[in-house]
């Protein structure tokens, strides 16, 4: 592991040679083959379907992991999928995803799909893809994969086979001999061929290909962008970037002898980029706990248990997770723990603060995207961490914060606003989606990905994020396009305009809001909207917690909605509930434009508060404030 604890360090590992030059992998399967050759008997994956720390776990050895993505690879292709065909699955997590996602990039090209997308998202994914295998759960209680998935298909003509995966035997005892008898029936209404994932996998073999495993680089995998309706934005990966990814994990984070607790979804680039690839290039262990991770009965419960059950170093979060954490007493012994690594949305500072305070251990945040093949910069492990930064780009990831202007892209000055944009092994140039009209001004001089983030990087080369020039709204790390709200809503008869944008909030960093313009003359309630809402908006995730009426909306000289205004009137509306709730005789006076920090609250007192009490009720927003001049 080398050391990483300055832009020197950086500079240092980038002078050793290009990427192109590293002896890396060149296909996924020299990949995790040179892995099981080098650790084969060490824990390679591990699994269990309960939260409880005392129930049944399933673990592959290195071997035995590369034994099983032979065999997936081969059934893949036995089923007619070729280099340029798609394997999608919409699993949630078990021993079987982590297999289908490594097979599917060997054998063709692998498409992970969000399980809790409804049956249209789905279907939409694997049109765009034209994906001839899908691969899902075979129907088991208290979950309607296999029921959306199977109306999903209908819809989906190029998809040939669907293989079924059977959680089952992750159980024991009578849970194992009751499950079968009230398992729920799943009507299939498709004309694909139906089959069991694990008696076509056992029917090929484990110690070698049946096809050749060609040298060069290619497309592995499409992951789809979050908040998807309708034709969805899917990015495509090429093998260099994923191995890209578990480089950079080997080469500056993890050894053969950690272990990694990871209750995310492997069909979010985090677990299957950063994570799962680092794992193979490591060789340490990694760790599923629940088909749906954080999500899943018990787990934040457990979580501290299962820790000490596996003598995890490392736990991988998002800031929805720390912050339930938070609200459970650590009752076991965690001292394994080296770090904890945190993305997909901003991290609060009083969370940081409460969460080190409370654990000893330091979280380490970062910034990826799905665009980027997911890593683009991260807080120093070894070195200084700015909070409320995400830290120092990775070796051979260059970052340049630029601004479009007539005569070009000028690139901005230390601590200036303006877009990120990334080059790096893990961007595929020129074609990021699989769309055409989607790559579109996507890229700047010809190489650097736009964000579409708005960010600074500061004399020390850390990088900060201020804003998102794409208004996307992060609800606890999942992506949210705010069209799909103002779409729904314009669709009402006494709706003229609206502006949805992201509203601070404590667990989830956002929240979906809506602020609606009705037509002159016309007459309609919040309650009525909100009904609207809910029947027309189908992505769950994207109902907007609370609606406003305005008078007018505010614009810009060209008519479009302003949401800087929107975001001011949505800070000061929850900063002012939470201090009120809290008795604290301070209220928002303005909500200003810094350079540095984005929109910061401006408080006034109206009596005694000190900076403390203040802190304690909003440092947990990532929204930052200041008191009034």
């Amino acid at each position: 592991m080398g050391e990483f604890a300055s832009r020197a360090d950086v500079l240092a590992i980038e002078a050793e040679g290009s990427w192109a030059e590293r002896p890396v992998a060149r296909t996924m399967y020299q990949f995790i083959s040179a892995t099981a050759a080098r650790h084969g008997a060490r824990p390679a994956i591990s699994y269990q379907l309960l939260s409880d720390p005392a129930s049944k776990s399933l673990t592959y050895s290195w071997s035995e992991l590369q034994g099983k993505v032979t065999q997936a690879a081969n059934l893949f292709r036995s089923l007619g999928v070729a280099e340029g065909d798609v394997v999608a699955y919409v699993l949630p997590n078990c021993l079987e995803t982590a297999v289908t996602l490594l097979g599917g990039a060997v054998a063709g090209i692998v498409n992970p799909i969000n399980p809790l997308l409804e049956p249209e998202q789905i279907s939409a994914i694997l049109r765009e893809t034209k994906a001839k295998v899908v691969v899902t759960l075979r129907a088991f209680p208290k979950t309607d994969v296999p029921q959306k998935v199977a109306e999903a298909v209908r819809h989906a003509p190029t998809v040939k086979t669907v293989l079924e995966v059977d959680l089952v035997p992750y159980l024991s005892g009578a849970k194992r001999l009751i499950v079968p008898l009230i398992r729920p029936k799943n009507p299939v209404h498709h004309s694909a061929n139906v089959k069991s994932f694990t008696a076509e996998l056992a029917r090929q073999p484990a110690d070698r290909l049946t096809f050749a495993d060609p040298a060069e680089d290619r497309v592995a995998a499409y992951f789809h962008t979050g908040g998807t309706t309708g034709m969805p934005k899917v990015a495509q990966h090429k093998v260099s970037g994923m191995v890209y990814n578990g480089w950079l994990g080997q080469r500056l984070l993890f050894t053969e002898q950690d272990s990694i607790m990871c209750p995310l979804p492997l069909f979010h680039v985090f677990a299957a980029y950063p994570i799962l690839m680092s794992v193979i290039a490591s060789g340490c262990h990694v760790v599923f706990p629940t088909p749906a991770g954080y999500r899943g009965e018990g787990v934040f419960d457990n979580l501290w248990k299962l820790i000490a059950r596996y003598k995890n170093t490392y736990l991988i979060t998002v800031p929805t997770a720390l912050s339930a954490l938070m609200q459970r007493p650590i009752d076991a012994d965690i001292s394994s723990l080296k770090n904890a690594f945190s993305g997909s949305a901003p991290l609060p500072i009083e969370l940081y603060n409460r969460f080190k305070k409370e654990t000893g251990i330091e979280i380490v945040e970062g910034y990826g995207l799905t665009e980027c093949t997911c890593l683009v910069s991260i807080n120093p492990p070894g070195g200084t961490k700015k909070i409320g930064s995400v830290g120092l780009p990775f070796p051979h990831s260059h970052v340049r914060i630029l601004l479009k202007t007539p005569e070009g892209y000028r690139e901005c000055a230390t601590d200036e606003i303006g877009e990120i944009c990334v080059a790096s092994p893990g961007v595929f140039e020129g074609s990021t989606y699989t769309e055409a009209d989607k790559n579109r001004d996507l890229f700047a001089e010809g190489r650097f990905l736009r964000t579409g983030d708005l960010g600074r990087i500061d004399a020390d080369g850390y990088l900060f994020i201020t804003g998102r020039a794409k208004d996307l709204i992060i609800r606890g790390g999942h992506n949210i396009d705010p069209a799909i709200i103002e779409e729904a809503l314009m669709g009402h008869e006494a709706v003229a305009f609206v502006g949805a944008i992201g509203q601070p909030d404590l667990h989830s960093g956002e929240l979906p809001c809506a602020y609606v313009e009705l037509v002159k003359g016309a007459s309609v309630t919040v309650e009525d909207l909100m009904t609207y809402a809910t029947q027309h908006i189908h992505e769950r995730a994207a109902l907007p917690k609370y609606i406003e009426i305005l008078p007018e909306l505010p614009k810009t000289a060209v008519g479009k909605v302003f949401k800087p205004d929107l975001r001011r009137m949505a800070i000061i509306r929850i900063f002012d509930a939470a201090l009120a709730k809290a008795g604290l005789p301070v209220t928002v006076t303005s909500v200003a434009e810094d350079k540095k920090r984005g929109l910061v609250a401006r408080l006034t007192k109206t009596g005694p508060a000190s900076d403390e009490q203040v802190q304690e009720v909003l440092g947990g927003f990532t929204n930052p404030w200041d008191w009034a001049a």
